[in-house]
């Protein structure tokens, strides 16, 4: 297979292909802080929840705030002995874990701050739950931008990393899933993932990502797997300052083997915005829409796929990629105009929905990228065809029960109705139309259990007006 170089075309999407998204967030996500000083900044995810927002895109999918992991759930992944850590240690009581600190690598590039293991139990919860939600079919896409904490290991923190939810989200999705895929687009190398997964078959990982003096320093070509997992791990290194067409001319023939071959039922794709022109800690040279295109060329292959964040250290451009990209999960290309929203002076001068490219230097030579391309395919001509799995008897989840308290259907809240219901509501795309056509089966299938019934507002309102009359009354 020789590296041939395409032109990169103008995005498209499909709107008679439609998918169902879930997206996950938490408010709170955006009020920790690693320390003054530090690149990463957990309010890039609150900035680019605003944008999702105000382009309306809450109209398109269901929105989560999931249940924050407890530490029986991290301990899947995780030692008890490294969790029971995380959540004992803060910036007071430092200094009585002065061991543990070497030991579990905390300080500098991953400091101790506060709230620590509610950040960790956040990016957990969202990455679980979104798994366990595509386990049972009640979405084609899940999306957690504040997950994709690639580095952490099973008894370390690393590069930013406290908690891997990709991994713990992966151990989810084997429940259901013979055979799952994770595609990693952060400029750095996905080590924890690969490293969870280096000796099985049922995990594919496949990096690109920015190789040589460069973290973690892992990611070689050469690395592979190992034992049963042989051929089964895919990296590609690639030099500073990759474009848009190289990048594509890459990405989409490697993952197009990878879907013939492997045959997986699951896809996880860590969008890491570092690697993105003008990132603050990224060398390569990726626009928008070219890093946007990688997203809309894996949701082609129409398998349940889990997106998560990742890197991306300058915030503006972080925040307008992944609301871009949650645009086009949900076959929506949106306008380059910004919509006013909370943090609208973040966007200047320009106030526009895109990222451009530098002229920086492209040291990716066809001749380099040939060979890498040529290894990689033989490596996956040497992987076992579609690897199948013994057939298990999977434990119901405790989710599938439902919770009485405050996540059913019959639940009432003080809004007089059930969260839960409405949380399950999206809007049509003929919701706002007049048309003739509204009872065609094939306008109404879709959206047969999503839009509000004609009668809710006036049941809600007579309930309560009901409830009220029976309050004053009983004051007389």
């Amino acid at each position: 297979m020789t590296f041939e170089l395409k032109p990169f075309d103008p995005l498209t999407v499909d709107p008679t292909n439609k998918k169902r998204v879930a997206y996950f967030y938490d408010s709170d996500v955006g009020n920790y802080a690693y320390g003054a000083g530090h690149p990463m900044k957990p309010h890039r995810i609150r900035m680019a929840h605003s944008l999702i927002m105000n382009y309306g895109l809450y109209k398109k999918m269901e929105i989560y705030r999931a249940k924050p992991a407890t530490k029986q759930e991290m301990c899947q992944f995780h030692t008890d002995e490294y969790i029971d850590f995380l959540a004992r240690v803060t910036p007071d009581n430092l200094d009585m874990f002065s061991k543990e600190q070497v030991k579990f690598n905390v300080g500098d590039d991953c400091p101790v701050f506060d709230g620590l293991f509610e950040y960790c139990s956040i990016s957990g919860g969202g990455s679980m739950e979104g798994a366990a939600r595509l386990n049972r079919g009640k979405c084609d896409i899940a999306i957690n931008y504040a997950g994709g904490l690639h580095h952490a290991k099973k008894s370390e923190a690393s590069g930013f990393c406290y908690l891997n939810d990709i991994v713990l989200g992966i151990i989810e999705l084997l429940r259901y899933h013979p055979r799952v895929l994770y595609v990693d687009i952060d400029v750095h190398h996905g080590d924890g993932v690969e490293e969870a997964f280096y000796t099985t078959d049922r995990v594919m990982t496949c990096s690109f990502h920015k190789y040589g003096e460069f973290f973690p320093g892992t990611g070689e070509l050469r690395d592979i797997g190992a034992g049963k997992g042989k051929n089964y791990a895919v990296n590609v290194p690639l030099r500073d300052g990759i474009d848009d067409a190289t990048y594509r001319s890459v990405f989409e023939p490697v993952i197009k083997k990878i879907m013939e071959w492997y045959q997986p039922s699951a896809v996880v794709l860590q969008c890491g915005g570092d690697s993105l022109s003008g990132d603050r800690l990224g060398c390569f040279n990726l626009s928008m829409k070219g890093h946007a295109n990688c997203v809309n060329y894996v949701k082609s292959f129409n398998i349940p796929m889990m997106v998560v964040g990742g890197g991306g250290y300058t915030m503006r451009n972080v925040s307008r990629t992944w609301t871009f990209e949650s645009g086009l999960l949900n076959n929506v290309l949106l306008e380059a105009e910004l919509p006013y929203n909370d943090y609208y002076e973040y966007y200047g001068p320009d106030y526009q929905l895109d990222v451009r490219p530098s002229n920086m230097h492209n040291a990716n030579s066809p001749e380099y990228l040939s060979k890498i391309m040529s290894q990689i395919f033989s490596n996956l001509e040497n992987t076992k065809f579609a690897p199948s799995v013994q057939l298990n008897y999977v434990p119901p989840d405790m989710e599938e029960y439902g919770d009485v308290e405050e996540d059913t259907e019959k639940a009432k809240d003080t809004k007089g109705g059930s969260q839960y219901a409405r949380d399950n509501i999206i809007v049509g795309d003929n919701e706002f139309y007049d048309t003739d056509d509204l009872n065609k089966e094939k306008d109404v299938a879709h959206y047969k259990k999503s839009i509000i019934p004609k009668d809710y507002y006036e049941k809600e309102g007579a309930k309560m007006a009901e409830e009220l009359e029976n309050e004053l009354k009983k004051e007389d």
